[in-house]
This record gives C-alpha cells, structure tokens and sequence, in this order.
C-alpha cells in the first residue's frame, strides 16, 4: 500500500502564500504523472493540477497563473506553490497519481482568511 503524505497547509490571508509537499512511499516515482486535488467543505474533490513524468504541467482555470506544481523525483515528493491565495482556494489539499488511485493521504488544510 502506498502511503502519501502531504504537509504544508495552514492559515494564510487573502493575497498570501503557501508552498504544500508531498512525498510518496511508492517505490516506483518517477514514471508516474501526480497530481494535487482539494476538497472543500461540502463539495466534492476537484482536481488542481498535474505534472508529467517529463514536466508538462497542467492547471484548473481557477489556479492558472497562481499556483505552480513541481516535482524532485530523488525525494519522491510533489511540490504546491501556491500564490495570491483566495478565500475559495480553502479546502483540503491532496495528491495522488493522476489518474487518482484508491488511497489518499490524510491531506493537508489549506484556509485562506482575513
């Protein structure tokens, strides 16, 4: 079982910034595309972004510009750079391969408050 562990989340203000990890326990990394998700209270995960085994990344519309996803294969962590943070980006922050398998890490809080 492959066991995710993400960090890095907590109480920013609007405009802030936050950079979330997460490492991966799977043996293989670096072949895979990962990539971050987040789920809001009461609504249903939604993917963030994605980073290929090559580097090509990709965003939601709403993150574009903000956010930027990287990734340091010898660590076998994905990285979140997330910048002028908005009050709708608060949720949980996740990552998973992309497609997402079955497990999940517990995730990291993200809230973003004045």
């Amino acid at each position: 079982q492959v066991q995710l562990v993400e960090s890095g989340g907590g109480l920013e203000q609007p405009g802030g910034s936050l950079r979330l990890s997460c490492t991966a326990s799977r043996s293989i990394f670096s072949i895979y595309t990962w990539g971050w998700y987040r789920q809001a209270p009461g609504k249903q995960r939604e993917w963030v972004a994605t980073i290929t085994s090559s580097g090509f990344t990709n965003y939601r519309d709403s993150v574009k510009g903000r956010f930027t996803i990287s990734r340091d294969n010898a660590k076998k962590t994905v990285y979140l750079q997330m910048t002028s943070l908005k009050p709708e980006d608060t949720a949980v922050y996740s990552c998973n391969e992309a497609p997402p398998r079955d497990y999940w890490g517990q995730g990291t809080q993200v809230t973003v408050s004045s």
